[in-house]
Protein backbone atom coordinates (compact mmCIF):
# COMPACT_ATOMS: atom_id res chain seq x y z
CA UNK A 1 0.00 0.00 0.00
CA UNK A 2 1.55 3.70 -1.31
CA UNK A 3 2.63 5.39 1.90
CA UNK A 4 0.92 8.96 1.22
CA UNK A 5 2.54 11.08 4.62
CA UNK A 6 5.29 12.24 2.55
CA UNK A 7 5.24 14.88 0.21
CA UNK A 8 8.16 16.05 -2.68
CA UNK A 9 10.27 17.33 -0.19
CA UNK A 10 10.73 14.54 2.24
CA UNK A 11 11.64 12.67 -1.22
CA UNK A 12 13.73 15.11 -1.98
CA UNK A 13 15.47 14.59 1.50
CA UNK A 14 15.30 11.13 1.40
CA UNK A 15 17.23 10.55 -1.64
CA UNK A 16 19.97 12.94 0.62
CA UNK A 17 19.91 10.48 3.40
CA UNK A 18 19.94 7.73 0.93
CA UNK A 19 23.23 8.56 -0.83
CA UNK A 20 24.77 9.81 2.48
CA UNK A 21 24.18 6.37 3.95
CA UNK A 22 25.60 4.83 0.58
CA UNK A 23 28.89 6.99 0.43
CA UNK A 24 29.85 7.07 4.05
CA UNK A 25 28.41 4.43 5.91
CA UNK A 26 27.64 0.69 3.55
CA UNK A 27 31.45 0.89 2.54
CA UNK A 28 32.76 0.88 6.23
CA UNK A 29 30.59 -1.27 8.24
CA UNK A 30 33.04 -3.89 8.45
CA UNK A 31 35.51 -1.20 10.07
CA UNK A 32 33.02 -0.23 12.34
CA UNK A 33 31.71 -3.69 13.04
CA UNK A 34 35.39 -4.62 13.93
CA UNK A 35 36.40 -1.09 15.75
CA UNK A 36 32.53 -1.70 17.56
CA UNK A 37 32.21 2.23 17.42
CA UNK A 38 31.46 4.42 14.45
CA UNK A 39 34.08 6.53 13.80
CA UNK A 40 34.31 10.43 13.68
CA UNK A 41 34.57 10.68 10.21
CA UNK A 42 30.74 9.73 9.74
CA UNK A 43 29.62 11.80 12.47
CA UNK A 44 31.18 15.03 11.21
CA UNK A 45 29.79 14.19 7.38
CA UNK A 46 26.45 13.65 8.70
CA UNK A 47 26.67 17.13 10.19
CA UNK A 48 27.96 18.40 7.64
CA UNK A 49 25.02 17.43 5.73
CA UNK A 50 22.53 18.90 7.82
CA UNK A 51 21.43 15.57 9.35
CA UNK A 52 21.82 16.02 13.06
CA UNK A 53 20.17 19.39 13.26
CA UNK A 54 16.55 19.16 12.18
CA UNK A 55 15.06 19.80 15.46
CA UNK A 56 18.07 22.69 16.20
CA UNK A 57 17.00 26.07 15.53
CA UNK A 58 18.60 27.97 12.48
CA UNK A 59 20.76 30.29 14.67
CA UNK A 60 22.22 27.67 16.33
CA UNK A 61 23.20 25.87 13.49
CA UNK A 62 20.23 23.61 12.53
CA UNK A 63 17.76 23.41 9.79
CA UNK A 64 14.51 24.13 12.09
CA UNK A 65 12.27 22.18 9.78
CA UNK A 66 9.44 21.69 12.62
CA UNK A 67 8.62 18.99 10.58
CA UNK A 68 8.96 15.38 12.12
CA UNK A 69 8.35 13.10 8.94
CA UNK A 70 12.00 14.28 8.23
CA UNK A 71 13.19 12.70 11.56
CA UNK A 72 11.59 9.39 10.28
CA UNK A 73 12.68 9.68 6.64
CA UNK A 74 16.19 9.97 7.94
CA UNK A 75 16.11 7.26 10.57
CA UNK A 76 14.18 4.68 7.49
CA UNK A 77 17.24 5.15 5.55
CA UNK A 78 19.99 4.67 8.35
CA UNK A 79 17.87 1.51 9.81
CA UNK A 80 18.18 -0.25 6.36
CA UNK A 81 21.95 -0.29 6.65
CA UNK A 82 21.72 -1.08 10.30
CA UNK A 83 20.14 -0.92 13.35
CA UNK A 84 22.74 -0.04 15.20
CA UNK A 85 23.71 2.76 13.65
CA UNK A 86 19.94 4.13 13.67
CA UNK A 87 20.01 3.95 17.15
CA UNK A 88 23.53 5.56 17.68
CA UNK A 89 22.46 8.04 15.35
CA UNK A 90 19.23 8.72 16.75
CA UNK A 91 20.15 9.14 20.57
CA UNK A 92 21.67 12.11 19.03
CA UNK A 93 19.91 13.93 16.51
CA UNK A 94 15.94 12.93 17.89
CA UNK A 95 16.58 11.63 21.63
CA UNK A 96 19.12 14.29 22.78
CA UNK A 97 18.44 17.40 20.43
CA UNK A 98 15.02 18.18 22.25
CA UNK A 99 16.45 18.15 25.77
CA UNK A 100 18.66 20.64 24.95
CA UNK A 101 16.52 22.89 22.78
CA UNK A 102 13.32 22.75 24.61
CA UNK A 103 15.37 23.07 28.38
CA UNK A 104 18.56 24.26 27.58
CA UNK A 105 19.34 27.98 28.83
CA UNK A 106 20.49 30.48 26.03
CA UNK A 107 24.34 30.29 26.85
CA UNK A 108 23.89 26.29 26.69
CA UNK A 109 22.39 26.54 23.49
CA UNK A 110 25.31 28.74 22.42
CA UNK A 111 27.56 26.72 23.68
CA UNK A 112 26.89 23.26 22.56
CA UNK A 113 24.53 23.27 19.82
CA UNK A 114 26.17 24.33 17.22
CA UNK A 115 28.86 21.49 17.54
CA UNK A 116 25.91 18.92 17.77
CA UNK A 117 24.88 19.66 15.14
CA UNK A 118 28.13 19.69 13.38
CA UNK A 119 29.02 16.38 14.62
CA UNK A 120 31.99 17.43 16.74
CA UNK A 121 30.15 16.99 19.37
CA UNK A 122 28.43 13.74 19.95
CA UNK A 123 25.65 13.17 22.91
CA UNK A 124 24.35 10.51 24.82
CA UNK A 125 21.37 10.43 27.27
CA UNK A 126 22.64 8.58 30.74
CA UNK A 127 19.44 7.16 32.71
CA UNK A 128 19.89 3.91 32.78
CA UNK A 129 21.66 2.13 35.85
CA UNK A 130 23.03 -1.31 36.81
CA UNK A 131 20.16 -1.70 39.49
CA UNK A 132 17.26 -0.69 37.57
CA UNK A 133 16.16 -0.13 33.97
CA UNK A 134 12.33 1.03 32.60
CA UNK A 135 12.38 2.11 36.21
CA UNK A 136 13.44 5.58 35.88
CA UNK A 137 12.50 6.82 39.09
CA UNK A 138 14.68 4.61 41.18
CA UNK A 139 17.76 5.80 39.94
CA UNK A 140 20.43 5.66 42.52
CA UNK A 141 22.64 8.30 40.82
CA UNK A 142 23.38 11.49 43.63
CA UNK A 143 24.27 14.86 43.02
CA UNK A 144 24.66 16.94 46.09
CA UNK A 145 24.74 20.57 46.19
CA UNK A 146 28.01 22.58 46.46
CA UNK A 147 29.50 26.12 46.03
CA UNK A 148 28.64 27.02 42.41
CA UNK A 149 27.82 23.46 41.59
CA UNK A 150 26.78 20.07 41.81
CA UNK A 151 29.07 16.76 43.06
CA UNK A 152 27.64 13.90 41.22
CA UNK A 153 28.10 10.33 42.43
CA UNK A 154 27.02 6.89 40.86
CA UNK A 155 26.65 4.78 37.23
CA UNK A 156 25.46 4.65 34.49
CA UNK A 157 25.04 0.98 31.94
CA UNK A 158 23.94 0.53 28.62
CA UNK A 159 24.63 3.97 27.11
CA UNK A 160 24.15 4.10 23.43
CA UNK A 161 27.38 6.27 22.18
CA UNK A 162 29.03 5.82 25.87
CA UNK A 163 32.22 5.39 24.84
CA UNK A 164 32.32 8.49 22.64
CA UNK A 165 30.26 10.79 23.89
CA UNK A 166 31.33 14.73 24.66
CA UNK A 167 27.82 15.59 26.34
CA UNK A 168 25.68 12.98 28.62
CA UNK A 169 22.52 14.53 29.56
CA UNK A 170 22.58 12.73 33.31
CA UNK A 171 19.44 12.20 35.74
CA UNK A 172 21.04 12.31 39.25
CA UNK A 173 18.94 12.25 42.23
CA UNK A 174 19.03 15.64 43.87
CA UNK A 175 16.20 15.25 46.93
CA UNK A 176 15.95 11.83 47.87
CA UNK A 177 12.86 12.55 50.10
CA UNK A 178 11.20 13.71 46.99
CA UNK A 179 11.07 10.27 44.88
CA UNK A 180 10.84 10.51 41.53
CA UNK A 181 10.25 14.33 41.79
CA UNK A 182 13.52 15.14 43.51
CA UNK A 183 15.40 13.97 40.07
CA UNK A 184 17.23 16.87 38.31
CA UNK A 185 18.98 16.59 34.58
CA UNK A 186 22.61 17.57 33.94
CA UNK A 187 25.34 17.97 31.34
CA UNK A 188 28.28 15.93 31.86
CA UNK A 189 31.33 17.01 29.65
CA UNK A 190 34.01 14.69 28.57
CA UNK A 191 37.49 16.05 30.55
CA UNK A 192 35.55 16.63 33.72
CA UNK A 193 37.27 15.34 36.72
CA UNK A 194 36.02 12.11 37.75
CA UNK A 195 34.52 11.53 34.89
CA UNK A 196 35.52 7.79 33.46
CA UNK A 197 33.92 5.43 30.78
CA UNK A 198 34.01 1.87 31.98
CA UNK A 199 34.20 -0.98 29.13
CA UNK A 200 32.59 -1.32 25.70
CA UNK A 201 30.14 -4.21 26.49
CA UNK A 202 30.01 -7.37 24.51
CA UNK A 203 26.37 -7.17 23.15
CA UNK A 204 24.87 -10.07 21.88
CA UNK A 205 24.23 -7.56 18.66
CA UNK A 206 24.45 -4.30 17.55
CA UNK A 207 28.09 -4.95 17.82
CA UNK A 208 28.34 -1.04 15.92
CA UNK A 209 27.06 0.91 18.85
CA UNK A 210 29.81 1.98 21.03
CA UNK A 211 27.60 0.77 23.60
CA UNK A 212 29.34 1.77 27.69
CA UNK A 213 29.32 1.91 31.23
CA UNK A 214 29.72 5.10 33.06
CA UNK A 215 31.05 6.34 36.53
CA UNK A 216 30.84 9.72 37.83
CA UNK A 217 32.99 9.91 41.47
CA UNK A 218 32.70 13.15 42.77
CA UNK A 219 32.41 15.41 39.71
CA UNK A 220 32.03 18.67 39.89
CA UNK A 221 29.19 19.72 37.37
CA UNK A 222 28.69 23.48 37.43
CA UNK A 223 25.44 25.46 38.19
CA UNK A 224 25.55 26.28 34.26
CA UNK A 225 25.56 22.91 33.49
CA UNK A 226 21.80 21.93 35.03
CA UNK A 227 19.89 21.15 32.29
CA UNK A 228 15.68 22.10 33.01
CA UNK A 229 14.55 22.89 36.47
CA UNK A 230 16.28 21.14 39.67
CA UNK A 231 14.24 18.58 40.93
CA UNK A 232 11.82 18.66 37.96
CA UNK A 233 14.09 15.93 35.62
CA UNK A 234 11.79 12.94 36.10
CA UNK A 235 8.89 15.48 34.61
CA UNK A 236 11.49 16.07 31.97
CA UNK A 237 11.84 13.22 30.46
CA UNK A 238 8.54 11.41 30.93
CA UNK A 239 7.62 14.74 28.57
CA UNK A 240 10.00 13.49 25.87
CA UNK A 241 9.53 9.86 25.90
CA UNK A 242 7.00 9.81 23.20
CA UNK A 243 9.66 11.30 21.06
CA UNK A 244 12.06 8.46 21.77
CA UNK A 245 9.45 5.40 21.50
CA UNK A 246 7.63 6.52 18.30
CA UNK A 247 11.55 7.27 16.68
CA UNK A 248 11.95 3.61 17.95
CA UNK A 249 8.70 2.23 16.63
CA UNK A 250 10.45 4.12 13.00
CA UNK A 251 13.39 2.38 13.27
CA UNK A 252 12.08 -0.79 14.27
CA UNK A 253 9.75 -1.42 11.49
CA UNK A 254 12.21 0.32 8.53
CA UNK A 255 15.05 -2.44 9.74
CA UNK A 256 12.14 -5.18 9.35
CA UNK A 257 11.14 -3.88 6.28
CA UNK A 258 14.19 -4.15 4.32
CA UNK A 259 15.76 -7.00 5.84
CA UNK A 260 11.96 -9.12 4.32
CA UNK A 261 12.17 -6.82 0.98
CA UNK A 262 15.95 -8.76 1.25
CA UNK A 263 14.59 -12.43 2.14
CA UNK A 264 11.92 -11.73 -0.50
CA UNK A 265 14.53 -11.51 -3.34
CA UNK A 266 16.57 -14.76 -1.89
CA UNK A 267 13.84 -17.13 -1.51
CA UNK A 268 12.70 -15.89 -5.34
CA UNK A 269 16.37 -17.35 -6.68
CA UNK A 270 17.27 -20.40 -3.97
CA UNK A 271 15.93 -23.46 -5.23
CA UNK A 272 15.21 -26.95 -3.41
CA UNK A 273 13.69 -29.92 -4.28
CA UNK A 274 14.44 -28.13 -8.25
CA UNK A 275 12.09 -24.88 -7.93
CA UNK A 276 12.63 -21.49 -5.63
CA UNK A 277 11.76 -22.44 -2.15
CA UNK A 278 9.61 -19.20 -1.75
CA UNK A 279 7.06 -20.98 -4.19
CA UNK A 280 6.44 -23.69 -1.76
CA UNK A 281 2.91 -23.35 0.08
CA UNK A 282 4.11 -22.79 3.29
CA UNK A 283 6.80 -20.23 2.74
CA UNK A 284 4.12 -18.45 0.52
CA UNK A 285 1.60 -18.02 3.01
CA UNK A 286 4.47 -16.92 5.89
CA UNK A 287 5.89 -14.27 3.06
CA UNK A 288 2.33 -13.35 2.22
CA UNK A 289 1.76 -12.88 6.31
CA UNK A 290 4.94 -11.03 6.94
CA UNK A 291 4.13 -8.31 3.91
CA UNK A 292 1.06 -7.71 5.18
CA UNK A 293 1.94 -7.48 8.91
CA UNK A 294 5.06 -5.38 8.20
CA UNK A 295 2.31 -2.95 5.94
CA UNK A 296 -0.24 -2.07 8.80
CA UNK A 297 2.07 -1.49 11.22
CA UNK A 298 4.17 0.96 8.88
CA UNK A 299 0.61 2.45 8.40
CA UNK A 300 -0.24 2.89 11.57
CA UNK A 301 3.43 4.28 12.76
CA UNK A 302 3.15 6.74 9.66
CA UNK A 303 -0.09 7.66 11.60
CA UNK A 304 1.82 8.55 14.80
CA UNK A 305 4.51 10.08 13.30
CA UNK A 306 2.14 12.72 11.97
CA UNK A 307 0.16 13.04 15.56
CA UNK A 308 3.74 13.86 16.76
CA UNK A 309 5.01 16.50 14.37
CA UNK A 310 1.30 17.61 15.00
CA UNK A 311 1.55 17.38 18.63
CA UNK A 312 -1.10 15.40 19.56
CA UNK A 313 0.66 12.09 20.04
CA UNK A 314 -0.17 10.48 23.61
CA UNK A 315 2.43 8.85 25.50
CA UNK A 316 -0.19 5.74 25.58
CA UNK A 317 -0.22 5.33 21.81
CA UNK A 318 3.19 5.90 21.53
CA UNK A 319 4.10 3.24 23.82
CA UNK A 320 1.60 0.97 21.18
CA UNK A 321 4.14 1.85 18.55
CA UNK A 322 6.81 0.78 20.56
CA UNK A 323 6.00 -2.57 21.79
CA UNK A 324 4.21 -3.66 18.82
CA UNK A 325 6.90 -2.94 16.02
CA UNK A 326 9.40 -4.30 18.51
CA UNK A 327 7.25 -7.40 18.30
CA UNK A 328 6.34 -7.61 14.47
CA UNK A 329 10.19 -6.50 14.12
CA UNK A 330 11.46 -9.70 16.00
CA UNK A 331 8.78 -11.48 14.27
CA UNK A 332 9.73 -11.16 10.53
CA UNK A 333 13.74 -11.13 11.24
CA UNK A 334 13.34 -14.60 12.77
CA UNK A 335 10.79 -15.82 9.93
CA UNK A 336 13.31 -14.29 7.53
CA UNK A 337 16.24 -16.68 9.29
CA UNK A 338 14.27 -19.30 9.03
CA UNK A 339 13.73 -18.91 5.38
CA UNK A 340 17.42 -18.57 5.07
CA UNK A 341 17.97 -21.96 6.22
CA UNK A 342 21.28 -22.46 7.52
CA UNK A 343 23.07 -19.43 5.85
CA UNK A 344 20.75 -17.37 8.14
CA UNK A 345 22.89 -18.46 11.00
CA UNK A 346 25.29 -17.33 9.38
CA UNK A 347 26.92 -13.61 10.53
CA UNK A 348 28.79 -13.07 7.16
CA UNK A 349 24.39 -12.54 6.26
CA UNK A 350 22.82 -9.28 6.98
CA UNK A 351 19.88 -11.28 8.45
CA UNK A 352 21.54 -13.06 11.02
CA UNK A 353 23.21 -9.84 11.93
CA UNK A 354 19.58 -8.12 11.79
CA UNK A 355 17.91 -10.55 13.90
CA UNK A 356 20.31 -10.53 16.41
CA UNK A 357 20.21 -6.73 16.13
CA UNK A 358 16.79 -6.80 16.72
CA UNK A 359 16.32 -8.43 20.19
CA UNK A 360 16.95 -5.46 22.08
CA UNK A 361 14.03 -3.71 20.91
CA UNK A 362 12.00 -5.11 23.19
CA UNK A 363 13.27 -4.46 26.08
CA UNK A 364 14.87 -0.78 25.44
CA UNK A 365 13.19 2.58 25.44
CA UNK A 366 10.81 0.63 27.94
CA UNK A 367 10.40 -2.84 27.98
CA UNK A 368 7.60 -4.22 26.06
CA UNK A 369 6.28 -5.36 29.39
CA UNK A 370 5.87 -1.92 31.08
CA UNK A 371 4.34 -0.71 27.52
CA UNK A 372 1.55 -3.17 27.82
CA UNK A 373 1.20 -1.75 31.52
CA UNK A 374 0.82 1.94 30.36
CA UNK A 375 -1.79 0.91 27.85
CA UNK A 376 -3.43 -1.30 30.64
CA UNK A 377 -3.57 1.60 33.15
CA UNK A 378 -5.10 3.96 30.22
CA UNK A 379 -7.79 1.30 30.06
CA UNK A 380 -8.69 1.72 33.60
CA UNK A 381 -7.62 -1.92 34.49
Amino acid sequence: MERIIFNEDHHAFRASAKEYCDRSLVPRMEQFLEEKTIDRAAWLEAGKQGFLGLDVPEEYGGSSVGDYRFNAVFAEEVSKVSASLSSCFGIHYDCSAPYLVDLGTEEQKQRWLPKFCSGELIAAIGMTEPSGGSDLAALKTTAKKTDGGWVVNGSKTFITNGDMADLVITAARTDPSKGAKGITLFVIEEGMEGFARGRKLDKVGQTESGTSELFFEDVFVPDENVLGEVDRGFIHMMERLAQERIGAAVCNIAHATQILDETIEYVKQRKAFGQPVGSFQYNKFLVAELVTKAEVTQAYIDNAVVAHGEERLSAVDAAKAKWWSAQVQNEILDACVQLHGGYGYMNEYRVARAWRDARVTKIWAGSNEIMKELIGRDLGL
